[in-house]
């Protein structure tokens, strides 16, 4: 099933009259099938956007459609949605049996195909052993494969899940998120995930969006988000250890690294900031021309990699290179990164510039 959101916005007006602008003319299509995370940091919009596609929240202005269908004004439960709340929301005094059962009771499914659905639905999210328990009974990993089952089972259009994972501890978390995919891939639903947690979007997500103050920030698939970022939002919310960023000028062609041409740019002269990932950075070759030569404030050690600090342009910068390419008592380095892999950002609109 096709998701379409239509420049679609939320205001929120407080009692003194402020309007807030929740979600600020969203226009994205999500492919049938697919599982698109909603990513940003709080208060961002992405639960916002969530509870209107559910129906929970009417939208300001803008449309929903499923498919050919526009859902805008349709209640919750005519719109065909299955959602997972972030604190799983199960009936404490009914079984896992019953608390999947449930919305099929309530649409008057047929009992044979009822508990047949039930048992399929239970089976699919590893739980089939464990209908006759109680929520209490269960891990907080279980509690929330039951609350999938329990979306899953009314066969709903469209997957929502706000949040699902934030309650789980670090190896459940891996878990479930594995999980949630093969469960996604195996019924083939368009699903919809809400989440702050980047590694978690990157990881299950076949497309991201990144939300900040209402405002899409780019919409893409991951691995093109974090390799071709649409701004320096976009650049600096991804990666772990974040981007460095600095100011430096563009000079008769040249970017400026320490009072050194360090690489030709086809950009016009200006001052700009550059993005530079830690992990592109490469100890330069004797025989580079583009490279700058750095002095080694600390040195870190991280398994197979080594992380060295120093100062470009007067900022504190951090690369990430080979182990066995720099050593403890070093004081100096000569650097280098691969060309597309340095990001130049316009200063007053964040947007990134294309480079040759």
């Amino acid at each position: 099933m096709e998701l379409r959101l239509e420049n679609l916005t939320k205001i929120f007006t407080n009692k003194t009259g402020t309007d807030t602008r929740a979600v600020d003319d969203l226009s994205i299509t999500i492919e049938s099938g697919t599982l698109v995370g909603l990513l940003g940091p709080s208060g961002c919009g992405k639960s916002t956007t969530l509870f209107m596609i559910a129906g929970l929240l009417k939208p300001t202005s803008g449309k929903i459609f499923f498919g050919d269908d526009d859902v805008t004004k349709l209640a919750p439960e005519k719109r065909g949605i299955g959602l997972v709340f972030q604190n799983y929301a199960l009936y404490p005094h009914m079984t896992v049996y019953k608390n999947i059962m449930f919305p099929l009771e309530n649409m008057d499914v047929p009992r044979d195909e009822a508990i047949a659905r039930v048992k399929e639905m239970a089976n699919l999210v590893g739980i089939g052993t464990m209908l006759d328990r109680k929520p209490a009974q269960l891990s907080g990993g279980q509690q929330q494969r039951v609350a999938i089952a329990r979306a899953l089972v009314k066969k709903p259009r469209v997957l929502l899940l706000d949040e699902p994972l934030s309650n789980l501890d670090a190896r459940l978390r891996l878990q479930m998120r594995e999980e949630i995919k093969r469960i996604q891939r195996e019924t083939g639903i368009t699903t919809v995930f809400v989440t702050h947690d980047q590694e978690e979007a990157m990881s299950i997500s076949d497309k991201m969006v990144v939300l900040n103050f209402g405002v899409e920030q780019q919409y893409a698939a991951p691995q093109i988000m974090y390799n071709e970022p649409a701004n320096l939002f976009v650049a600096k919310f991804l990666g772990n250890p974040p981007i460095n960023t600095l100011e430096a000028d563009i000079k008769n062609g040249y970017l400026m690294i320490n009072d050194q041409k360090f690489m030709k740019f086809n950009v016009k002269d200006g001052s700009y900031m550059i993005g530079m990932r830690p992990e592109h950075f490469r100890v330069a070759e004797k025989n580079s021309e583009e490279k700058v030569k750095v002095d080694i404030k600390e040195i870190f050690h991280v398994g197979r990699d080594t992380m060295i600090h120093f100062e470009l342009n007067g900022q504190n910068i951090r690369a990430l290179v080979d182990s066995d390419s720099v050593e403890d008592n070093d004081n100096t380095v000569e650097l280098t990164l691969r060309r597309n892999r340095i990001y130049i950002f316009d200063k007053d609109t964040g947007k990134v510039i294309d480079h040759d």
